[in-house]
């Protein structure tokens, strides 16, 4: 007996590690994570191939039911001991065959069994077991191969495409002698027994076009112009049936899982649309053991609307629930909302398990997978408003264009469910005043960072004077199309202009100074509004600067560590993950940083010595102040009461005129500012 350790076979494009044995009776091969064991018999082998792979060397063994077994990681000095091996006890010669290295990508095919070769100068590129094939597709020059997929990889083959040429001989094609060589050994999907029902040319949404659908026990069979469709009834995940917003259709939906694919193109989702006032009369191929089966669900003879009658038969057949809209109406009554996704107009529909979107591209949401919503003004106009949605796996869906009147009903029937809301306006759709990531969970939890820094803005007196209502975020005030600005409002009032007068018969002129006057009293105050808003605290430039603290130390030597545990995060999330851990790291460990922030006791020592030099040079500057002050006022500076005219009529000539007296002093302003 030879045996074998940390030997892989090759299962569907995945490497399974195990233990390989040989004796006389055949070869076992145990697998040592699944505990599973091939055992194959010593008469069935027909060929044994040794050739060189990826990891190291590999032996193929060929069996006479067709079956292709692939072991690698020998070493190149154990072909000897094979060889003999296999000629001793198995009376077979083992053959050395090595792979083409050339890269071409035109060759010869061969079929041997369950195996396709794909042959370079007779040497085959590369093999495919047709057993993991389910499904071949035909076009006019391509043969196209789907496969199984194997869950226990993480990349796998999932198509391969082969260009056929045409060739001279007449009554043969060889693009359907090639696929009929890969289906009569692959695993594909194929009727066993006649279908249950076929719907002629029903209108498909997606994918486009009109299909033929064939109902089997264990598939669905789409048979259109240009490509066909099997859907094992194994993939289907939801089945939805929605009214169209005319009241005069029906979608029915299809949710699917793993998608069906054509090209590069993956359908999750397969919509079709029906009319109400189409009517059907349908006989089933049933036989007593379906009727038993499917009592109370299927009949013989089926009577109804086209939409009902393929409802029904899906639901029974695939064992599935059909869902429907729930206690949602919209303003206008509809179970649906109108709205826009990306560049496409749609239908939402808010079910009592999520919300679907109809048509291009389908989209399902799930409450569960929801983070948060979030509404949002419209770009264009305040007509309308958008709807934004985040998933737990943080991709967003923003769905606009919707109705400002569909607001309200909106709003509750997500209150209803419980969905985090960011932001919200009043229920009766008129203001939509909107404070962005307001009231959320995640903005109400302690961020150890963010205080950090707000303690030092506080301490180097960088924060801005003022009520603590200036908190740097403003309000929307251009959603709100009942409110207008008092100024504006006093300007524009109707009473200003129509309020009784004592002199009912005042010129024109007089009228145009006092809307003058208006003008310029709301100017002024505008000015002073913006002086009062952008007076900040000044910097001492001289005060001493204040070290670093224990957090800010830690953070600087861990923040590689968290980006390369976290890789991609952003520098918002980097901020809150450090404050998170700060927060749950215990006392001591906090505490083992203090020591390097020591020097905050020597920056209060500094402080204190600068605040006294601070005090002497206050005392000097308000001392020289003096000094300027009583300076000007030495200086006569002549009053307007005190230019009158003289008794001729004539001004006096040491009058002065007010703008001069203004301009006089706002110079030696300077100049003592100076």
């Amino acid at each position: 007996m030879l045996e074998f350790n940390n030997i892989f076979q090759e299962v569907k494009g995945s490497m399974k590690e195990g233990i390989l044995r040989l004796n006389d009776q055949g070869i076992i091969f145990s697998n040592c994570k699944m505990g599973k064991v091939d055992n194959i018999e010593a008469w069935k082998l027909t060929e044994g191939i040794w050739r060189r792979v990826a990891q190291g060397h590999g032996l193929k063994l060929l069996t006479r039911n067709g079956r292709v077994y692939k072991y690698n990681g020998f070493q190149e000095s154990e072909f000897q001991k094979l060889s003999n091996f296999f000629k001793t006890h198995y009376h077979l010669e083992l053959t050395k065959k090595d792979l083409c290295m050339k890269g071409w990508n035109w060759g010869k095919v061969k079929f041997g069994g369950q195996l396709l070769s794909f042959d370079i100068d007779d040497q085959p590129a590369f093999e495919i077991p047709l057993s993991n094939v389910s499904q071949c597709t035909t076009s006019k020059n391509e043969v196209t191969l789907e496969f199984h997929q194997n869950d226990d990889t993480e990349v796998s083959l999932v198509e391969m495409r082969f260009y056929v040429p045409p060739t001279q001989e007449e009554g043969v094609d060889p693009v359907e002698a090639f696929a009929q060589n890969v289906l009569s050994k692959a695993d594909v999907i194929q009727a066993t027994v006649d279908a249950i029902c076929v719907f002629h040319e029903l209108q498909c949404l997606t994918p486009r076009g009109r299909y033929d659908i064939r109902m089997y026990l264990t598939f669905l069979h789409l048979h259109g112009k240009s490509f066909d469709y099997k859907i094992p009834y194994s993939t289907v995940l939801h089945l939805f049936l929605l009214p169209h917003k005319d009241q005069r259709q029906m979608f029915f939906v299809i949710s699917l899982d793993p998608p069906i694919k054509q090209g590069q193109t993956h359908y999750h989702f397969l919509i079709l649309l029906f009319s109400k006032d189409d009517d059907i009369s349908l006989t089933l191929n049933l036989n007593e053991e379906l009727e038993k089966r499917f009592e109370g669900q299927l009949t013989k003879n089926m009577l109804g609307s086209l939409y009902e009658v393929v409802s029904q038969i899906m639901k029974a057949l695939v064992n599935c629930k059909i869902t429907v809209p729930g206690n949602f109406r919209g303003y206008l009554g509809d179970p649906c909302i109108t709205c826009s996704y990306k560049a496409s107009s749609g239908l939402l529909y808010p079910l009592d398990q999520g919300f679907i979107y109809i048509h291009k591209p389908p989209i399902h949401i799930r409450f569960p997978e929801i983070t948060f919503v979030n509404f949002a003004r419209g770009i264009t106009t305040t007509r309308f408003f958008d709807l934004e949605i985040e998933t737990e796996q943080g991709t967003w869906y923003t769905f606009s264009s919707i109705q400002k009147e569909e607001y309200g009903k909106l709003l509750d029937f997500i209150s209803a469910k419980k969905i985090n809301v960011k932001n919200q306006g009043l229920k009766e759709g008129k203001n939509l005043s909107y404070h962005r990531y307001a009231d959320s969970d995640e903005d109400r939890r302690h961020n150890a960072y963010l205080e950090k820094m707000k303690e030092e803005g506080k301490s180097r007196g960088e924060n801005a004077s003022g009520s603590s209502d200036d908190s740097g975020e403003e309000m929307d005030e251009s959603f709100n199309p009942g409110e207008e600005e008092e100024d504006v409002a006093e300007e524009f009032d109707s009473n200003a202009s129509s309020s009784p007068s004592s002199n009912e018969g005042d010129s024109d002129r007089e009228e145009k100074e006092q809307k003058h006057l208006k003008k310029a009293k709301m100017a002024k105050d505008h000015k002073d509004h913006k002086k009062t808003v952008k007076v900040k605290k000044g910097k001492d430039p001289r005060a001493p600067k204040k070290p670093t603290s224990a957090y800010l130390l830690w953070l600087n030597a861990s923040q590689e560590k968290i980006k390369s545990d976290h890789p991609g995060i952003s520098i918002m999330d980097l901020s809150k993950k450090a404050g998170e851990i700060w927060e749950g790291m215990p006392q001591k460990m906090q505490e083992e940083w203090d020591p390097k922030a020591a020097g905050i006791r020597k920056h209060e020592n500094a402080m204190k010595e600068h605040e006294r030099n601070l005090g002497k040079s206050s005392k000097k500057d308000k001392s020289k102040k003096k000094k300027v002050k009583a300076k000007m006022d030495k200086k006569s500076i002549p009053s307007r009461g005190s230019s009158s005219k003289s008794s001729s009529g004539q001004l006096s000539k040491g009058f002065k005129s007010k703008e001069f007296m203004f301009r006089r002093e706002q110079k030696w302003k300077e100049e003592v500012a100076e």
